[in-house]
């Protein structure tokens, strides 16, 4: 029988844990036992940059490049990143969004202008949709970095890894000082997700 291949797009501007996010994406998936590829494209990150990585699992991974139309799951950690890489998600996959919006250097230069209508957009564009103030959620526990965490706690919701290999990728991936606030994150994010 083959088994199918998933893929996951996570996206978001530089500083915000997009890497992070992607090696506990990725140990879950192992954590799982399934073979992993990953790809990861960096467009000027430390400025603020965009930032994607995409993750493929299954039992058998050809490439880590994966079509447009065909991801699973898409975590973005910014609310226009999540638009900008919309044509990776399938018809049915689920987008999860933080509302937070960095404003990208063409709009601070006065260029062009950020969208007054960005979750009406993300609604439009997402049938699955789980829009949530990630970067709150963590400031409430104790650290607003943990923001990429609160998404992928709600990310696990709409995929097949069990909540066990999710624990352990970011027991694994995080340094112990910030251990527990990550964990608590994620189970934010997961809650959010379940409502």
């Amino acid at each position: 029988m083959n088994q199918p291949t998933h893929s996951i797009l996570l996206a978001g501007v530089g500083g915000q844990g997009s890497l992070l996010a992607s090696v506990i994406v990725s140990q879950a998936a192992l954590n799982a036992g399934y073979q992993v590829k990953t790809n990861e494209v960096h467009g000027m990150a430390q400025r603020g940059g965009s930032v994607i990585t995409q993750i493929r699992y299954g039992r058998e991974v050809i490439s880590p490049l994966m079509p447009d139309g065909t991801a699973r799951a898409l975590g973005a950690f910014e609310a226009i990143e999540a638009l900008r890489h919309a044509h990776y998600l399938a018809p049915d996959g689920l987008a999860v969004v933080s509302t937070q919006q960095i404003i990208p250097v063409s709009v601070s230069a006065g260029g062009l202008a950020y969208p007054a209508d960005t979750a009406e957009r993300l609604h439009r564009t997402f049938p699955r949709l789980v829009l949530l103030d990630a970067e709150e959620t963590a400031r409430s526990l104790g650290n607003r970095r943990a923001a990429n965490i609160v998404v992928l706690g709600a990310l696990s919701r709409g995929l097949d890894l069990a909540e066990d290999a999710w624990l352990a990728a970011i027991a694994a991936s995080v340094k112990p000082a910030y251990r527990e606030v990550n964990l608590k994150a994620f189970a934010a994010g997961r809650a959010a997700a379940s409502k």
